[in-house]
């Protein structure tokens, strides 16, 4: 079974990245696919204490508007850029027998990339949607190089990437089933 993993698309994680709107829409259309068609639907959502922008509750801490995260999704806590690290997203996935993740959402080369590869380690099958993640623009991660060139060489290292017994696909968004 495939679940749908959407990781940080909040106010301030989004603030200055590529193509917010395209990959919000794609997004959102593979989270209505997921719950149409019953496959597990979580959203991952970044907090860090003592750093305002990213404590809980503060505006620029909540998803983005436009996402449509409802009230009663599975939503998952993390400190860290790997969602499964110090968290309860890898028994959340084993308890809804999910063998495949089909990952979307924000810093491509951070959360994104990292959230990926411990899927892989933890024995999951990844799917990375090539056009539902973003990164910034410019920033200290990718120095200045476009967003944009971020985007397509995360997308490149996992059309590459080869792990022991696992499947690893990069799909447009509207290739993808749930």
């Amino acid at each position: 079974m495939k679940a749908l993993l959407v990781i940080d698309l909040q106010k301030a994680v989004v603030e200055d990245a590529v193509d917010v709107p395209g990959v919000l829409s794609r997004v959102n259309h593979l989270i209505n696919e997921a719950r149409n068609n019953g496959a597990p639907l979580i959203f991952i959502q970044h907090q860090e204490e003592g750093d305002p922008q990213m404590s809980p509750g503060s505006p620029s801490w909540e998803f983005v508007d436009e996402l449509d995260f409802r009230n009663g999704d599975s939503l998952v806590h993390k400190k860290y850029r790997d969602g499964f690290a110090d968290t309860e997203l890898k028994d959340l996935l084993l308890s809804t027998g999910t063998t495949e993740v089909v990952v979307t959402g924000a810093q491509s080369d951070y959360c994104v990339q990292t959230t990926a590869l411990s899927a892989l380690a933890q024995g999951f099958d990844v799917t990375l949607v090539r056009n539902g993640h973003t990164t910034c623009a410019t920033g200290p991660g990718n120095g200045s190089v476009p967003g944009a060139s971020v985007v397509e060489f995360i997308n490149g290292h996992f059309e590459w990437l080869f792990y022991p017994d696992r499947k690893i696909s990069v799909e447009e968004a509207a290739s993808i089933s749930l």
